[in-house]
Formats: C-alpha cells, structure tokens, sequence
C-alpha cells in the first residue's frame, strides 16, 4: 500500500490515543519507518501489522478498527488535499459511489503502483442498492463499511448498512445492501 494509508493509521492513533501509544503499537508491529512517505510504496504486510497490533494493544476486534479506520479515511484524504476529488466524483451519496472506480482511475494517474478495488452499484429501489466490493486483498470489508459511514456524513445522509459477506470463496467480491436516506 501507498505511505499515504499508513500515514493516515499514523494519525487516527495519535488523534485518538497519543504519539505513545502510536509508538507503542508500531513497535508491537514491528515498524521500523521513522515516518511513512505519502507517494512511497510499502508492503501491505506493514498495514496489517499495524491494524493487528491496535486490535491486540486496544483489546478490540481488528474489523472494529477497520470500520472506525475507514469512517476516518473519509476526513484524513479530504485534509490531505483529496477533498476535491470526492466533490468531483459527485454531488449526492449515490451518485459518488457510481464514480468510485473513475475516481480510482484519475487517481491511479499520480500514483502509477495503485492496485485499487473496483465497486459495482446496482440500484434495488430509489433509496436501496446493492454494493460489490472487489479487491484482491483480503480482510478490508469492514474497512469498506467504515468508508460508506464516513460517506454518509460527508453527505449528511442516514445509512443502514447490511454486510452479506463475501461472494467468492477467495474472499475477493463482497456484497453491501445500502439504504440512504
């Protein structure tokens, strides 16, 4: 993953809990980076290893973290100068949602080793639609849940989220039934 994932781990523990305890859980993770460089690659190891030892150093279930992660990727890129790609990618929640993979494809443009997860909207009434998550890497659906919570108060809209799980056995497609309102 891009440093700028990283940095933003970096920041929802310090926010939230203190530059020590941030280091503390970098160095239960086995983090050696002084500081994550935003257009840098790393290995998506480093990732886990950070949310895995927040899971264990908070005593809460790493999909908690994920979720209340993704809720704060929303602000943290809209801070670190990606805000106008959400207001470009559209007006309203849904419309936003139906533009996540053009928005991915603009953003690939900067950082030429994106490996994004695309996002398939399928409407099921005026208020409801259903929400494919692809990714070949594995275990972020929470995270995916946390980003649409984030969403819906960057859109001031209500959601009731419905996780159905994965589609395919490798844990790559996962269903989301979302109601907005």
């Amino acid at each position: 993953m891009y440093g700028l994932v990283n940095k933003a781990v970096q920041d929802f523990v310090i926010r939230g809990h203190g530059e020590e305890t941030w280091n503390l859980i970098k160095d239960k993770a086995g983090v050696s980076e002084a500081a994550f460089v935003s257009m840098q690659t790393y290995p998506d190891k480093i990732t886990y290893d950070l949310v895995g030892a927040a899971s264990e150093h908070f005593g809460i279930d790493a999909n908690d973290i994920l979720e209340a992660f993704g809720g704060f990727w929303i602000k943290f890129s809209m801070e670190e100068g990606y805000g106008h790609l959400i207001t470009l990618a559209g007006g309203t929640f849904p419309d936003f949602l139906r533009n996540l993979n053009n928005m991915h494809t603009h953003i690939a443009q900067s950082y030429d080793k994106l490996r994004p997860p695309s996002f398939i909207c399928e409407d099921i009434d005026e208020s409801t639609f259903r929400l494919t998550y692809i990714s070949e890497r594995k275990g972020l659906a929470m995270f995916v849940k946390g980003l649409l919570l984030g969403l819906g108060e960057r859109f001031e809209v209500e959601l009731d989220i419905d996780y159905r799980g994965q589609l395919e056995e490798d844990e790559q497609s996962h269903e989301f039934i979302v109601k907005y309102g």
